[in-house]
């Protein structure tokens, strides 16, 4: 339950929040998703998805390597689509089908 809201709130709200803060990109670098994360509330165990959503590829695969050095993104991805797709959820997410 915790998690599907948590994921519907990246879903719903991220994207609103960085355009308000820094205005409309189209990505966004690693230091304005972590701020935005940490700093409107959202749940930071879901970083990785708001970079994924967010960094050009380039920046995606720098900032894991340093960040998330266990974690693989395309796993990850995955993960999260198979996860979306059970709870019939996308909104903004549906990016992740690109």
């Amino acid at each position: 339950m915790f998690k599907h809201r948590a994921i519907k709130k990246y879903g719903n709200q991220l994207l609103p929040k960085l355009q308000q803060r820094y205005g409309e990109q189209t990505f966004y670098n690693a230091s304005q998703v972590r701020a935005t994360i940490y700093q409107c509330n959202f749940n930071p165990s879901y970083l990785p998805l708001g970079y994924l959503l967010f960094l050009d590829s380039c920046a995606l695969n720098k900032i894991t390597a340093t960040e998330f050095p266990e974690l693989c993104m395309r796993k990850y991805k995955e993960e999260i689509k198979d996860y979306l797709s059970n709870r019939k959820y996308y909104g903004y997410l549906k990016l992740l089908n690109l």
